[in-house]
């Protein structure tokens, strides 16, 4: 039974006067202990990254990094063929961005997220997954990268000394071995059905998979989606559902830090 919980959120994903997800920033941050900021390349400004910092910062919510292929087009969620260096300098200009946004409001970066096809291309590409972890360990090596349990970026990065947080998805589906499904575009979810499915995987560590199997999880922090319809409801149903068995949400560096 796990009786505290990082409870993350992607942010930031419009780009000037345009908007992606349902819910303010501002909202979803009230119910979060770590906020993921689209720094760019799939969605994010200057603008925004500034403003949602600012929120993080008041909110005292952990800052994160949320860098991805340079795909506004397709947010992020299309496979680009460029090679490992390129797409680690392009990961490092963008922590860049976050990082020195976080510092004007007085917040430091907690944590790296690749976001969508360079997260999935990561979790299977062992040259990619390595050469980013060293670039995180020589950038700041007391950067927390998010990932997947079942992910070559999981073992690099432990294999490393580089400190991880392994996520459970609230709002995808998972598949037998272990990893999520990617989809381009999801539905509208019932937000009670969510938030039984992360109670279920805090106190039992299992989830049911599209197949209907029943596998064992293990993670740090619970992810939901801002661009997935309904996510303000599916947010305040987990952070209710949680706290009402007495599961505390708090940010990523302290759960580790719990755990040690």
């Amino acid at each position: 039974m796990r009786d505290i919980v990082d409870l993350n959120c992607d942010m930031g994903e419009g780009f000037g006067h345009w908007t992606y997800g349902e819910a303010p920033d501002e909202d979803l941050m009230a119910l979060i202990s770590s906020a993921n900021v689209a720094a760019g390349f799939h969605a994010g400004d200057p603008n925004s990254i500034d403003r949602v910092a600012r929120l993080a910062a008041s909110y005292g919510v952990g800052l994160g990094a949320h860098p991805a292929y340079d795909d506004l087009r397709g947010f992020g969620r299309r496979f680009i063929d460029a090679s490992p260096e390129e797409l680690v300098n392009d990961v490092l200009y963008q922590i860049g961005a976050v990082r020195e946004f976080g510092r004007r409001h007085g917040i430091p970066l907690q944590h790296v997220k690749p976001h969508g096809a360079l997260y999935m291309e990561a979790a299977r590409n062992e040259t990619l997954s390595a050469q980013l972890v060293q670039a995180l360990i020589a950038l700041n090596g007391d950067l927390i990268l998010f990932c997947m349990g079942m992910s070559k970026t999981y073992d690099i990065a432990r294999a490393a000394g580089l400190t991880t947080v392994r996520e459970f998805f609230a709002d995808r589906d998972y598949g037998d071995d272990g990893s999520i499904i990617f989809k381009r575009t999801v539905q509208r979810s019932d937000p009670e059905a969510i938030a039984d499915k992360c109670l279920r995987a805090c106190k039992e560590g299992t989830v049911v998979t599209d197949t209907g199997n029943v596998i064992e999880v293990a993670f740090e922090s619970i992810c939901f989606h801002s661009d997935t319809p309904g996510a303000l409801d599916n947010g305040r149903a987990i952070k209710a559902r949680l706290e009402a068995n007495n599961i505390r949400i708090a940010p990523a560096a302290e759960v580790l830090a719990r755990m040690r």
